[in-house]
């Protein structure tokens, strides 16, 4: 899965490049935030953060096949999150790709946002080759790890995602 998130680009050209996108690769197209691009663009879904539009208002409109996934960061935000697909919990990890992700959570909160999230849930956040085996090792109910810095921050991303894929022994 590949999630796009451009939060700066205007909206008629995240469309063409999310449509680009849809069209060229093999797995599903997830939109950062915007329901409405990911539908307009034929994406596979969306991911919603705490102040986007909650699950169930994404569901009220969207077709039963869009895949909606919801960011978890602590139990407050539980509530916005049920019925997503997926969640994303973290920060795992210090991370420098987005600004306001707050303090990474313990391998313990992780785990327990994970058993209370009733969804399928993979870690982000600061997440790379050197730490993914003992995260996934520390919370194993995890479905896997989310990375981006780790990915397009290395001179050779499929060496990089090779890589991140092996430390994490799935």
């Amino acid at each position: 899965m590949v999630q796009v998130r451009a939060k700066e680009t205007p909206a008629r050209d995240l469309i063409e490049i999310v449509r680009q996108l849809v069209s060229s690769l093999p797995v599903p197209v997830i939109v950062n935030d915007r329901a409405d691009i990911a539908i307009i663009a034929g994406a596979a879904g969306v991911h919603l953060g705490a102040d986007d539009l909650p699950v169930d208002a994404v569901r009220a409109f969207a077709v039963p096949s869009f895949i909606i996934g919801a960011s978890l960061g602590s139990s407050a935000e539980l509530e916005s999150a049920r019925e997503a697909d997926y969640v994303g919990i973290g920060p795992a990890f210090v991370t420098a790709s987005k600004s306001d992700a707050g303090r990474p959570l313990s391998f313990e909160e992780i785990a327990a946002l994970e058993r209370m999230a009733g969804a399928p849930a993979v870690a982000i956040g600061g997440i790379s080759a050197a730490n993914a085996g003992e995260l996934l090792a520390r919370c194993p109910r995890l479905a896997g790890v989310a990375a981006l810095s780790s990915l397009f921050g290395a001179d050779d991303v499929e060496s990089a995602a090779r890589a991140l894929r092996a430390a994490s022994g799935r």
